[in-house]
């Protein structure tokens, strides 16, 4: 076998191996489970169609069969597995049975955290983190950039953390990944500072990024007119969670829940 016919029996291979891995993902994704309804066709046995719930333990009950067992089948699946039973009991001669999932509820991803719309949302077909945020009603004005996609792996779990701003930013939408039935998308509060002392409006804001002290006093109104730039002060707690008290200049970037002093001028 010369070089050319081994790289493309190579190439093939491998094709091979990525189409069947695609396609027990998406087959896993579609897999029928209790609490989903289903509508069930038979082609010209108008008498037969129905529309059920598939139950705790995984049956439906279909006219003349009693109760099928359907849970994680894929509808494909499904259809057959009731066309064999119908024609093995002699009921339908070559059945053509056809299923349309009227409401996937096993099929869900729950969203949680500062979303518009907090809850359990259906996965109907492939669908994205921003298209399950989009459903969610988007981040309220509270919450971060960053959202985090926690995932069953068998008896683990991962966790993704995925910066939205950052994606879109870079046009990198390889890190808007394809949820999976079960996942749990947590938006949480945007990271904030503090201001108090001799500020126009002491409190509490919103950390941008990169954003620097003096860009922070701004955001506060500015200094009133006892206070001062000079000995600007920072609390600000380290890895182990102990309070420090560090002296900055204005150029030094705010990190989050860093609380910013600013003192009274003396002259």
């Amino acid at each position: 076998m010369n070089k050319a016919k081994l790289l493309i029996l190579i190439l093939t291979v491998v094709w091979m191996g990525c189409m069947g891995n695609a396609v027990a993902a998406e087959t896993n994704r579609n897999v029928l489970g209790p609490g989903d309804v289903i509508k069930i066709f038979v082609y010209g046995h108008s008498d037969l169609t129905t529309e059920v719930k598939i139950n705790e333990a995984g049956n439906i009950t279909f006219p003349l069969l009693g109760e099928i067992f359907i849970d994680g089948l894929t509808p494909a699946s499904a259809e057959k597995k009731i066309a064999k039973l119908l024609e093995s009991k002699d009921i339908i001669r070559r059945p053509q049975v056809n299923i349309l999932a009227s409401s996937l509820q096993s099929q869900m991803v729950s969203v949680l955290g500062l979303v518009r719309n907090q809850g359990r949302y259906p996965v109907d077909g492939k669908r994205s983190v921003t298209d399950i945020l989009a459903m969610a009603g988007g981040v309220i004005p509270e919450g971060g950039e960053v959202v985090t996609l926690i995932r069953a792996e068998g008896n683990s779990f991962s966790k993704e953390v995925i910066d939205i701003i950052d994606m879109i930013r870079s046009n990198d939408l390889s890190r808007n990944v394809t949820v999976r039935s079960d996942d749990l998308i947590y938006v949480d509060r945007a990271p904030r500072f503090y201001i108090y002392g001799e500020v126009q409006r002491a409190g509490v804001y919103r950390l941008e990024r990169n954003m620097t002290v003096i860009q922070g006093l701004s955001v506060g109104g500015g200094l009133t007119q006892r206070g001062t730039e000079r000995g600007l002060r920072i609390q600000r707690r380290d890895a182990q969670g102990n309070l420090q008290i560090l002296s900055v200049n204005p150029s030094d970037l705010i990190q989050p829940d860093d609380v910013i002093y600013i003192r009274e001028s003396l002259f």
